[in-house]
């Protein structure tokens, strides 16, 4: 199968080809910082999408950002990019896209109050968190909740300027599936890490910053009160999700495994890729620490406005229906990253105004 990789030099991209070239596939890497070639030039997409069977879209703006000011950025980036590209897979005929989805489009992740069953919480308000209480209450009764994992089919509840694009791709991606009778599969991604990713810019991960201070001798700073709970996924297992997805929409006789069944419905189907292994955003400070010889962690009660406290994911769908399991287990994956850094910062294109970036979450 030949498959178009947006964003393939970036992190999660660069790991996604070795998948494929690794199962027989021939993908095509398509990416800004690698050869100039941006997702929002028409003409660019068209040529890079001859002759391809797929398009795995990875190309992406990801992170909080600076500030609000990075919005049309953001936008444009994420948005306008993918709506090009594809414009182009309509023009071209090309039937499958895989996208890298995110947690982030649901919010906050699922709670259950012990007088008013699942509810979900709204924003976290400023003042709570100045005074240090992070955790979300009940909106009926102000009860303390009980974090749980988030399905597929949780409502979406975007926060930030980054999650709202991520939403909106998907949103796109499904017209397009509607009006041309194609097939999307959208991989909403948790805490990816691993080796590439990249440090030093504000678009980094938590577990990019955590490294990058521990290279320079300093104690990684856990914002909050480090109990916040997310998914941590290494990479070589995303990408294995990856080409799972793709062989599971690809016909017979395109170099599709044996084995997979008859695959995801046309239209748009998610699948949440996460290890099944809440951990805190302290547990992996420390872990990290602890593989380096560095600094123990530092608790610094700062937040940061659009975080959300708890996010993890219940990967079943993909497992049951896909045949996917994670094989990187936390431990091992933390001592790999302390022992191999994250890559500087990606590098861009000369004059490009909005750098697009392989998305890390």
């Amino acid at each position: 199968m030949r498959v178009l990789v947006t964003g393939g030099a970036g992190f999660i991209g660069s790991h996604v080809v070795a998948e494929l070239t690794g199962r027989g596939h021939e993908p095509v890497v398509f990416d800004l910082a690698a050869d100039g070639r941006d997702v929002r030039d028409p003409d660019a997409v068209e040529r890079a999408l001859a002759g391809v069977d797929a398009v795995c879209h990875q190309a992406a703006r990801v992170g909080l950002g600076k500030d609000f000011g990075d919005a049309p950025g953001y936008v444009s980036a994420n948005d306008l990019g993918t709506a090009v590209l594809l414009a182009g897979m309509a023009r071209a005929r090309v039937p499958r896209l895989l996208l890298a989805g995110s947690m982030v489009v649901y919010g906050e992740g699922r709670y259950a109050c012990p007088a008013h069953g699942t509810v979900r919480p709204g924003p976290r308000a400023e003042t709570d968190l100045r005074a240090g209480r992070f955790e979300p209450r009940c909106p009926v009764c102000g009860a303390d909740l009980a974090p749980g994992l988030v399905t597929e089919d949780a409502p979406a509840d975007p926060r930030n300027v980054y999650a709202t694009t991520k939403l909106a791709q998907e949103h796109l991606a499904a017209s397009w599936a509607r009006a041309t009778g194609g097939h999307v599969v959208s991989l909403r991604y948790h805490n990816v890490y691993g080796p590439g990713m990249p440090r030093d810019t504000p678009y980094a991960g938590v577990a990019a910053l955590f490294t990058s201070s521990l290279a320079r001798g300093e104690a990684p700073r856990v914002f909050e009160d480090g109990g916040q709970r997310r998914d941590f996924v290494h990479v070589r297992d995303v990408a294995a999700a990856n080409a799972l997805a793709l062989e599971a929409l690809a016909p017979a006789g395109t170099g599709a495994e044996a084995g997979v069944g008859s695959g995801p419905p046309a239209g748009f189907t998610a699948y949440n890729v996460g290890s099944g292994d809440p951990r805190t955003v302290g547990d992996m400070a420390a872990a990290l620490a602890a593989a380096c010889g560095g600094p123990a962690p530092v608790v610094t009660g700062e937040y940061r406005l659009g975080d959300v406290r708890h996010i993890t994911a219940d990967s079943a769908r993909l497992r049951h229906e896909l045949g996917w399991r994670p094989a990187v287990p936390f431990a091992a994956g933390m001592a790999e990253l302390a022992t191999r850094p994250a890559e500087p910062g990606c590098s861009v294109s000369p004059g490009a105004p909005n750098p697009v970036r392989s998305t890390s979450c």
